[in-house]
C-alpha cells in the first residue's frame, strides 16, 4: 500500500513527468500503470473516445500478467463500448460523473448501468472493486475513461477504494488529460504528415505507419531488457521511437509520381531517386528542436541499411546526398552491422514485416508461414540476427498489434 505522504509526493512528481511523454501511445500505457501505482490496484483500462463511442485502448492486470512466462506481455482485443448509460464506462462518459463501486456484481438493479462479466469469465479473473473517472478538458469536453480495478491491501487482499482515492484519482485524471490532450494534437500532425506522404504514396497509410511504430517499440523493448537498460531509459526511448517510426518514409514527399507509381521495373537512375527517399527525409529533421528529431533523422537515414552491408544509403552528406566515405567505386559506402543504429535495425524489422502481411497494388498479402520463413532467411543478411530472435520471442504482442490499426476498407 502506498502512504498519503508517498501518495502525495508521486502526484507531484507525475505532474511534471506526465509533460515530457510525447507519443499518444506511450502515454496511455504510462497513465494506466502510474494510476494503478498511485491507488494500489491490480488492473485497469484506459478507453479513448472516438465520435459517440469509447475504444478499449489499454489494459493492465497484474494477476493476469504474473500467470505468463517471464518476458510475456498481456493479450488483449481491442473492441468499443457505447456512450450511454447502459455499461459503467459508457455512463461515466455521458454523464462526465465518476463511479465508485465496491462490488460490481452487487450493482443495485435500479442502476441504469450494468457490468458486463464476460472478460471475467473468458479470463478467470475475479473483478469487485472499480473506480472509473472521466478523462476531460478544462471544458468539460470527454476525451476517454480511466477505470481502475480491484484494490490490493497490504496482504494482497481486495479491497474498496475510499473517498480518498476518488481524490487523488480526480487529480490524477486532470494532469493526464491535460497530457493527453497535447499527445493527441502532436498525433494528429504526425499524421498529417503521414497523409501528405500518402498523397504519393498509397501505401503509406496512417494504420502501416502506427503498425510500423508499435512493432518497432515491442522489439526494441525486448532488445533493451536483454541488455538490462534502465527501465526509466527504456521508457523515454519507446516514446521517441515510436513517434520516430511513424514517419520513416516521409522523404517520399520528394520523390516524383512517375517514380512511387511506376508500375514496372525502376531504372538504374529512377532506383536511385527513389533510394534519395531516406536521406530526404532525413534531411526534415536537420534543424533540430527536440531529441525526436535526432531518433526520427536516424530513422529516416537508415531504416533501409542491411546487416550485411548490401543496404542503402551508406555513409552520406545528408545535405548534399555526396559520399562521406565511398566503396571504391565512388558510390557511398554501405553500413554494415552494428554501424547502422539500433532504431534503424528495428525499423527495418517492423517496416519489411508490415509490407509481406498487407496487400499492395503490386502484390497479394503473403501468409504468415511465408513471412516468418522469410524473416528467419534474412536474418544476419538484411536484419540483425538478434533483433531477429527478439522478434520471434514477442511475435504474440506483434500479432494483436496488427488487430489494433487494421487498414482501411
Amino acid at each position: 500500500m502506498v502512504s498519503e505522504v508517498e501518495r502525495l509526493r508521486e502526484i507531484i512528481r507525475l505532474d511534471t513527468e506526465l509533460s515530457t511523454v510525447q507519443d499518444l501511445d506511450i502515454l496511455l500505457e504510462r497513465i494506466l500503470s502510474e494510476a494503478r501505482k498511485l491507488l494500489s490496484a491490480d488492473a485497469g483500462t484506459i478507453y479513448i473516445r472516438d465520435r459517440d463511442d469509447l475504444v478499449f485502448s489499454y489494459a493492465q492486470n497484474e494477476t493476469l500478467s504474473k500467470k505468463l512466462p517471464p518476458g510475456q506481455k498481456l493479450i488483449y482485443s481491442t473492441f468499443r463500448v457505447a456512450i450511454d448509460k447502459r455499461s459503467i464506462s459508457g455512463y461515466v462518459a455521458k454523464t462526465g460523473e465518476s463511479l465508485n463501486i465496491p462490488d460490481v456484481y452487487k450493482i443495485p438493479g435500479r442502476a441504469p448501468y450494468k457490468f458486463n462479466a464476460n472478460y471475467d469469465r473468458v479470463t478467470n479473473y475475479k473483478t469487485k472493486s472499480t473506480l472509473t473517472v472521466p478523462l476531460a478538458t478544462n471544458r468539460g469536453e470527454i476525451l476517454g475513461v480511466l477505470q481502475i480495478i480491484n484494490k490490493k491491501d497490504d496482504k494482497e487482499n481486495v479491497t474498496t477504494f475510499d473517498c480518498n482515492d476518488e481524490i487523488v484519482c480526480k487529480h490524477f485524471a486532470t494532469t493526464a488529460s491535460q497530457a493527453l490532450q497535447r499527445a493527441q494534437l502532436t498525433r494528429a500532425l504526425i499524421l498529417r504528415m503521414i497523409q501528405m506522404s500518402e498523397l504519393r504514396d498509397p501505401n503509406e497509410t496512417g494504420p502501416h505507419v502506427n503498425r510500423v511504430a508499435s512493432y518497432s517499440i515491442e522489439i526494441y523493448e525486448a532488445w533493451a531488457k536483454r541488455r538490462s537498460m534502465p527501465p526509466d531509459e527504456i521508457n523515454k526511448k519507446r516514446d521517441l521511437l515510436r513517434m520516430a517510426a511513424m514517419l520513416h518514409d516521409v522523404g517520399k514527399v520528394a520523390i516524383s509520381d512517375v517514380i512511387l507509381k511506376k508500375p514496372g521495373t525502376l531504372s538504374s537512375q529512377e532506383r536511385a531517386r527513389m533510394q534519395a527517399h531516406t536521406y530526404l527525409g532525413a534531411r526534415l529533421f536537420m534543424h533540430k528542436q527536440s531529441e525526436m528529431d535526432d531518433v526520427a533523422s536516424l530513422v529516416a537515414l537508415t531504416h533501409h541499411e542491411n546487416w550485411d552491408g548490401t543496404g542503402y544509403p551508406g555513409y552520406i552528406d545528408v545535405m548534399t546526398g555526396k559520399p562521406i566515405k565511398t566503396d571504391g567505386s565512388g558510390r557511398p559506402k554501405p553500413l554494415r552491422g552494428e554501424e547502422i543504429p539500433i532504431y534503424g535495425r528495428v525499423v527495418a524489422l517492423a517496416d519489411v514485416y508490415d509490407a509481406l502481411r498487407s496487400n499492395r497494388v503490386y502484390k497479394k498479402a503473403w501468409s504468415e508461414e511465408d513471412i516468418l520463413h522469410e524473416i528467419q532467411s534474412l536474418s544476419g543478411r538484411k536484419f540483425d540476427p538478434e533483433l531477429v530472435d527478439v522478434f520471434f520471442g514477442c511475435l504474440d504482442v506483434i500479432r494483436s498489434i496488427s488487430a489494433r490499426y487494421p487498414d482501411k476498407e
